[in-house]
């Protein structure tokens, strides 16, 4: 006489239970066409997708730090650029040069007599641009104005230098001179650029103000 399922030993019932619940995962998980099958294919599917893409994104951030590098190596050039543009200009700027030989001699108390702009010399990478001078003052404002001279962001060479004493309170190449003064120096000074002029300068003189 077959006894009812509600009949049999309930750790019985509860294994079967098991044995059931582990059958219908197994089925759910491994039988094709199961919805978690299909769920499973696509979570497949997709993380082969991903791995090309997170390799490319890798790659991205490597590119993404040395395009910062780049970036940065750049501004620095920038920089470097802007102060040698400072230091050698592309265009002349001779005005901008002689108003700056001008300012110096003023604060050192050297007066400049005259300044004459001499022939631009053609370099293979630049422009050589001198004048001839003559100024006078006290020996040691002489020495001040040739230190100033050399502390301007401009490069500037001085060059066939000639140093002439003369009387306090005389007269120097048509010039009365003025009290305190010493020497007269007759001296060429040279600056340069890089950028190629259509007009060379004439050797014509060009009064100093004062």
């Amino acid at each position: 006489m077959a006894t009812s399922f509600r009949e049999w030993p309930w750790p019985l019932q509860g294994l079967l239970y098991v044995v059931g619940a582990i059958a219908l995962v197994l089925a759910g998980l491994y039988v094709p066409g199961s919805p978690v099958m299909s769920v499973r294919t696509q979570l497949e599917s997709a993380q082969a997708e991903e791995k090309p893409l997170r390799d490319e994104v890798a790659n991205l951030r490597v590119y993404q730090q040395r395009r910062a590098e780049l970036q940065s190596e750049m501004d620095a050039l920038q920089k470097q650029l802007a102060t040698l543009q400072t230091i050698v200009p592309e265009d002349k700027q001779a005005d901008q040069f002689i108003l700056m030989v001008q300012r110096e001699a003023l604060s050192a108390g050297v007066t400049i007599r005259t300044l004459t702009a001499q022939p631009v010399a053609n370099k293979p990478y630049y422009f050589e641009m001198p004048f001839q001078l003559t100024a006078d003052g006290p020996y040691f404002a002489m020495l001040d104005f040739f230190g100033r001279l050399g502390r301007l962001s401009r490069i500037i060479n001085i060059g066939d230098l000639a140093i002439k004493s003369v009387p306090e309170g005389g007269i120097s190449g048509g010039f009365h001179i003025t009290p305190g003064t010493s020497v007269t120096d007759t001296f060429t000074i040279t600056t340069f650029f890089t950028k190629p002029s259509d007009a060379q300068p004439a050797g014509a003189a060009a009064p100093a103000k004062h």
